[in-house]
């Protein structure tokens, strides 16, 4: 009816349901905010896109590579279900056996392909049964590396490492020399080298073998003396082949306190005596105590403190030593007492293992500045060492000795001391090492007694009354006597003694092991000659002095006329005298009278 009103309306319907249309569509497209926001959104957006499917990559491979890891732990540990390691037991036993020359025990084995290693429990060694019917060697547990990828694919059981827990050793010696140990491997010593390429025990090789925590015990055999045990034994050697050297490491805690450590190298293993293996190797000893190592007899008296720094090497039928040695609170006496000072020993050996002998070529004895000089030889008889040793001590401090005379069990007389002069000894050591006999001559000059009266010990006797001085110490020209040392008696024999404010003192003695004192003297003393010589006549003195005794202890000595050789002295100057003044001899009998021509 009116066509151009309705053509009008009819456009604009078209162009708001367009309109519409379009908002709907950019509503679904484009978030509400402004126009920043937008432009942000969109470009997180698209990075967010850009970045998923490299994750979801690298998860992939994630739980790929997790997969493998699980399959091959699966496979590393159902496979010591399928390999059974206890199969190659007869077989391990077997080879030991025969490479050792001894029935060899082992128990339940595993295997644990992580670490690569073997484990065996209660291993067993038997001993050479000349010497004991029990083990040589036992342990709780063994430990041994293995190739792992030769053991799974191609059943071969190759050797890296070996490990050996807590172990208890025995080491016995024969009264000939011979050692449990040196039998080892005598199933193969009549046989002939085996070629390289045959895999024998010659060409068994172990990169790292070590000892943990083990137990050392040293003895002889059919002998009651108690075995030396050496605790916290730990080793390491490396590259060991029988063939050749190779080098080790050795701590080990000593009997009856302190410890040691080896260092050196060992090999090749004499393949006839384990014994003779040749080795070198540097040795370090702290805190030995002597009494209680058992290297030394208890009664002897031996006793102190220890420490060691030197070398030992041996070709198998020879060895040498050479180092240092440091004594501290040294005894030597079952009586002594230690010693103040330290005593130090630089020695040298030379030992014949075959001959069970040796030589001390030096043993330079140094207390403090003086210096005395030990040589000679030594002598394995059974369970015995026996010595024969020269010491020579010539000008030694008396002052330096003086700090050792406790430990000789020489005790002075109470509240005296050396002090002063020089002492010389050459004296001969011979017999076994729990009873040994020293002697030889001892000298000593210019020395003094300090806080020791013996004028007024010997004028306290009448024969002495007013002839002995007094002087509160006692000096000493000249000393010397000859004197044996042994473990029942203390010999003293020549003495002779030049005190200046006393006159010469000579005569003979003993000391008992418990120090009482059994001397019989003679004092010439230095008063006016004439008048001395009537006033021994009168007393029954005769040329040889004035006799008297000392006894009582060293600590505290007493001195007492000699009235049997008094008495004696009085007669035979009676029949002197009788005899001249009927010969009318002038001399006292003194000089025989001439016979007439």
């Amino acid at each position: 009816m009116f066509p151009g009103l309705w053509s009008f309306h009819d456009s604009r319907y078209v162009a708001d349901r367009e309109r519409k249309r379009q908002g709907k569509s950019l509503r679904k497209r484009i978030p509400t905010g402004n126009c920043i926001s937008q432009i942000c959104r969109q470009a997180f957006l698209k990075v967010r896109k850009d970045t998923i499917k490299p994750m979801q990559l690298n998860k992939r491979t994630l739980k790929i590579a997790g997969i493998v890891v699980a399959a091959v732990l699966v496979i590393l540990i159902a496979l010591p279900l399928f390999i059974n390691i206890n199969s190659f037991r007869p077989k391990i036993e077997s080879e030991l056996t025969s490479a050792l020359g001894r029935p060899v025990t082992l128990g339940e084995m595993s295997l644990s392909l992580f670490s690569g290693k073997v484990g065996v429990e209660n291993v067993s060694i038997a001993d050479d049964p000349a010497f004991s019917q029990s083990p040589f060697i036992t342990m709780k547990s063994l430990e041994v590396g293995v190739e792992v990828m030769p053991l799974i694919f191609s059943r071969q059981l190759n050797i890296t490492g070996i490990e050996l827990e807590e172990p208890q050793i025995t080491l016995l010696k024969a009264s000939n020399g011979t050692w449990n140990f040196s039998s080892i491997g005598g199933a193969n010593k009549n046989k002939p080298p085996e070629p390289a390429e045959s895999g024998g025990s010659q060409n068994l090789s172990i990169a790292k073998l070590e000892i943990k925590d083990g137990k050392l015990s040293v003895g002889k055999v059919n002998s009651t003396a108690k075995p030396q045990v050496y605790d916290k034994l730990n080793a390491e050697i490396s590259n060991f082949s029988l063939a050749s050297q190779f080098p080790f490491e050795l701590t080990v805690n000593l009997p009856g306190g302190g410890d040691a450590k080896l260092t050196g190298k060992v090999g090749p293993v004499n393949p006839q005596d384990s014994a003779k293996t040749p080795f070198g190797a540097s040795v370090k000893v702290k805190g030995l105590d002597l009494a209680a190592s058992g290297f030394v007899d208890p009664g002897s008296g031996i006793a102190g403190s220890v420490d060691l720094e030197g070398t030992l090497n041996s070709n198998g039928s020879q060895a040498k030593a050479a180092g240092v040695i440091t004594c501290e609170k040294l005894e030597l006496s079952p009586k002594g007492s230690p010693a103040p000072k330290a005593v130090t020993v630089k020695y040298a050996i030379d030992e014949d293992l075959d001959r069970q002998a040796g030589t001390i070529t030096q043993g330079d004895i140094a207390i403090g500045k003086s210096v005395a000089r030990l040589t000679g030889g030594f002598q394995t008889q059974g369970e015995t060492q026996v010595m024969n040793l020269k010491l020579s001590a010539p000008n030694m401090s008396v002052d330096e000795l003086e700090a050792m005379l406790p430990a000789l069990g020489v005790v002075l007389p109470s509240g005296s001391k050396l002090s002063g002069g020089t002492l010389s000894a050459d004296l001969a050591i011979s017999g076994s090492l729990n009873n040994l006999v020293i002697a030889g001559p001892v000298r000593m000059s210019n020395t003094k007694l300090a806080g020791f009266d013996m004028g007024s010990k010997l004028g306290a006797l009448s024969v002495f009354s007013g002839k002995a001085s007094s002087n509160p110490d006692t000096t000493v020209q000249n000393a010397s006597s000859n004197v044996r040392i042994a473990p029942d008696m203390t010999r003293a024999d020549a003495i002779n003694v030049t005190i200046p404010s006393l006159g010469v003192v000579t005569g003979a003695g003993t000391i008992s092991p418990n120090g009482a004192l059994d001397f019989s003297m003679i004092a010439d003393l230095q008063t006016n000659r004439s008048e001395a010589r009537a006033e021994r006549t009168g007393l029954g003195g005769d040329r040889g002095g004035v006799a008297f005794r000392i006894q009582g202890t060293s600590s505290n000595p007493s001195f007492v006329a000699d009235v049997g050789s008094l008495a004696g002295n009085a007669a035979k100057g009676a029949i002197q005298r009788s005899v001249s003044e009927k010969t009318g001899d002038k001399t006292g009998g003194i000089l025989p009278k001439r016979r007439p021509r």
